[in-house]
């Protein structure tokens, strides 16, 4: 074993034994691991592959996320433990499952799954998010595949698809170091009691309540934090009505009186696009557009970067679908095809829209919904106080 190794919890250890004993003879496809914030699922990863490069140099590991953010995160934190082999990648899943085709000009005629994977083994981390048509296809590489992710955070978006609902493997014992953090502490609160009491629980990390506080003092905090909505800051809710409120908020303060959308400005994708020349854009992502012009009545012409996953649309979007808290199914009189792409604006998201996503700083709106039983409630406010890395405000709901 290594060094490191000799650090680990009970059920580090213990799960560490089990993933190592699988891959000498995988008796099942995969195997899922689920962690909760705090518990050192990364942590686990880094020596799982530290133990692997002693045992079998020469076997290479594709480690995949979802999201670009994800990936790249992951792969900061092998590179910075020595944890990456030679042949190994580090990406999204996108990238390691779909290959572009070119023609004889070098233009991109579309993207095709790829019929092999260059690796002996998949780990795929943020496992939580994985909807089913993508794990079926990570399946159909016919490789061992090891999925992580957090068992306490809210199912895909679409769909009743759940890969960490019950995982094989668990990790619930919160580390001491992470003991300390407040954010992992409220995390813990919000997952076992589903509430979090209205209080001062760091510098930045703090719960209001108009049933404790000034509704002066609420308002202060809330019109200085959407003052200053940089990218490093999400600011979550639970109803759509109340995301499109946020944003034209958000917006006004910015200086963008009008309510046409602007280069430059962000949004956040509502409904999958699938586009042969391109790599899919999915419910969820944000972007930012670069040029926007009216195209008719119901439509604008736009492209939109998602910096973070290496992609880009351009094409026809949905006019209406703009300030709108329904997802515009259909237009009276136009073809569904016609429709158009879903975006809004993406300063503000639901929290089902964050997963995968984490910022330094968290502005929460606390929704609970009346259709939600407690189970979901926990997993709602859980998942929407992991997206916050140091800086957390909660205002709460009475």
């Amino acid at each position: 074993m290594t060094s490191s190794s000799l650090d680990l919890s009970p059920d580090q250890a213990s799960a560490l034994a089990t993933l190592l004993t699988w891959l000498e003879k995988p008796t099942s496809p995969f195997l899922s691991l689920g962690g909760y914030a705090g518990t050192g699922k990364t942590t686990l990863v880094s020596i799982l592959r530290q133990e692997l490069l002693r045992t079998k140099p020469d076997l290479s590991v594709a480690f995949c996320a979802y999201t670009g953010r994800a990936s790249q995160v992951l792969r900061g934190y092998l590179e910075e433990r020595e944890a990456l082999g030679p042949a190994d990648s580090c990406g999204t899943i996108h990238a390691l499952l779909y290959s572009p085709e070119f023609d004889d000009g070098g233009r991109l005629l579309y993207w095709k799954r790829s019929k092999t994977v260059k690796a002996d083994l998949i780990i795929v981390d943020e496992a939580s998010m994985v909807t089913q048509a993508i794990w079926l296809d990570l399946l159909g590489c016919n490789k061992p595949i090891i999925a992580i992710g957090d068992h306490g955070q809210l199912p895909p978006i679409e769909g009743s698809f759940n890969l960490m609902e019950k995982p094989d493997l668990t990790l619930e014992r919160i580390h001491r170091q992470a003991e300390k953090n407040p954010i992992i502490r409220l995390a813990q609160q919000a997952r076992l009691e589903g509430k979090i009491d209205p209080g001062i629980y760091g510098k930045h990390i703090r719960k209001l309540s108009h049933s404790t506080d000034e509704p002066g003092e609420i308002n202060d905090l809330v019109d200085e934090l959407l003052s200053d909505v940089r990218d490093e800051t999400l600011v979550l809710c639970g109803r759509n009505k109340t995301r499109v409120g946020l944003n034209q908020a958000i917006r006004q303060k910015a200086g963008r009186e009008g309510a046409e959308p602007e280069a430059g400005e962000k949004v956040v994708c509502l409904k999958n696009i699938y586009d042969r020349a391109r790599m899919p854009i999915y419910n969820g992502m944000t972007g930012i557009i670069e040029h926007i012009v009216p195209d008719g009545e119901h439509w604008y012409d736009a492209s939109i970067t998602f910096p973070e996953e290496g992609r880009f649309f351009e094409g026809r979007v949905c006019r209406t679908q703009f300030h709108n808290p329904s997802l515009v199914d259909g237009i009276p009189g136009i073809p569904v095809k016609e429709v158009g792409n879903r975006f809004d604006f993406g300063y503000a998201l639901t929290v089902h829209k964050a997963q995968g996503s984490q910022a330094d700083t968290v502005v929460l709106f606390e929704e609970r919904f009346i259709k939600s039983d407690e189970n979901q409630w926990k997993r709602w406010l859980y998942t929407a106080v992991t997206r916050a890395r140091k800086n957390l405000y909660i205002i709460g709901q009475d």
